[in-house]
């Protein structure tokens, strides 16, 4: 499933670093067994964008599990060895901050550049578990204030949520039969009626 600025990978792959490989393009590498659902994606997506056009670029891979790391998986649970790792992975194509994030905690790397302060900013942080898409938005978001680009989290909103255009014609089949069940039940009671006028006549 691609997104916008950012890519739900598949399931494992083994050639290679994956992150690395879509890292070159986009700003997100987001691999399916992180469990972040929907809603969160979007928020992920929405930050990231938002921060780039204030002025602070920043890629972020999602490492969920040992599979996500393709080759490399050495680093498992090596956040800051594995983001200096990407980090040179992408330096051909990129040079700005990269964030890792690990169920074990967090790395940060930018060529050519002191990380103390990035570096002590989520150092506070609690590791963020198998549950990663929280964590992730709070850590960006503390990175951008640190580097003097504060920035709001974006509104939720679920994609898979069925939107007016998908519940319009649910809503136009409802009243039709309601409409058929009013008509149906005004002629069932019309009959008797009829039938009481008819024999009126007659005599």
């Amino acid at each position: 499933m691609a997104l916008s600025s950012g890519w739900l990978a598949g399931p494992a792959r083994a050639d290679g670093d994956p992150a690395s490989d879509v890292l070159v393009t986009q700003a997100l590498f987001l691999p399916q067994d992180a469990g972040v659902q929907p809603a969160q994606q979007a928020q992920l997506l929405a930050l990231l964008t938002a921060a780039r056009r204030i002025g602070y670029q920043l890629r972020v891979a999602l490492i969920a599990s040992p599979a996500d790391l393709g080759s490399v998986t050495e680093l498992w649970r090596q956040p800051e060895n594995y983001a200096r790792f990407l980090g040179q992975e992408l330096s051909l194509v990129y040079d700005g901050p990269l964030l890792v994030v690990m169920p074990d905690g967090y790395g940060f790397y930018r060529p050519g550049s002191p990380l103390a302060s990035e570096r002590s900013v989520l150092a506070g942080e609690r590791a963020p578990g198998s549950k990663l898409g929280g964590p992730t938005l709070a850590a960006i978001q503390r990175l951008a204030a640190r580097s003097g680009h504060p920035i709001a989290l974006p509104r939720a909103t679920s994609p898979s949520n069925p939107s007016s255009t998908d519940t319009l014609p649910w809503v136009v089949l409802a009243i039709g039969a309601a409409l058929i069940a009013v008509a149906w039940t005004l002629s069932v009671r019309a009959r008797p009626l009829r039938r009481h006028g008819t024999k009126a006549v007659s005599s």
